[in-house]
């Protein structure tokens, strides 16, 4: 099995509105793939709620091999989903590893 990490930190310049809104745009995107890709297993997204932590939004997910992660990142669904996260965030940060 192989898990993707990524995390994310929103544009400085969204208000606290865009920030909500642009969570749960990406949140819809990126859970939606889940029944679009072969080989996933699951994909959850989860927006910053504790003050504890220094990135905005994760979006945590597992496939069955590395091939399925390949393919889901170039699917049409993620490339889709990628565009809309870079126009509102700043930083991403990733962690892949296969158990």
């Amino acid at each position: 099995m192989v898990h993707h990490i990524v995390c994310w930190n929103f544009k400085e310049e969204l208000s606290e509105e865009e920030r909500i809104a642009a969570g749960n745009t990406i949140k819809e995107k990126l859970e939606s793939i889940q029944n679009c890709v072969e080989g996933v297993i699951s994909i959850q997204v989860k927006i910053n709620e504790l003050p504890s932590s220094n990135k905005d939004v994760a979006l945590i997910s597992s496939f069955d091999t590395l091939e399925a992660l390949n393919a889901y990142q170039i699917s049409p669904e993620h490339v889709e989903a990628g565009n809309y996260i870079r126009s509102v965030v700043c930083e991403r940060a990733c962690f892949d590893y296969q158990d």
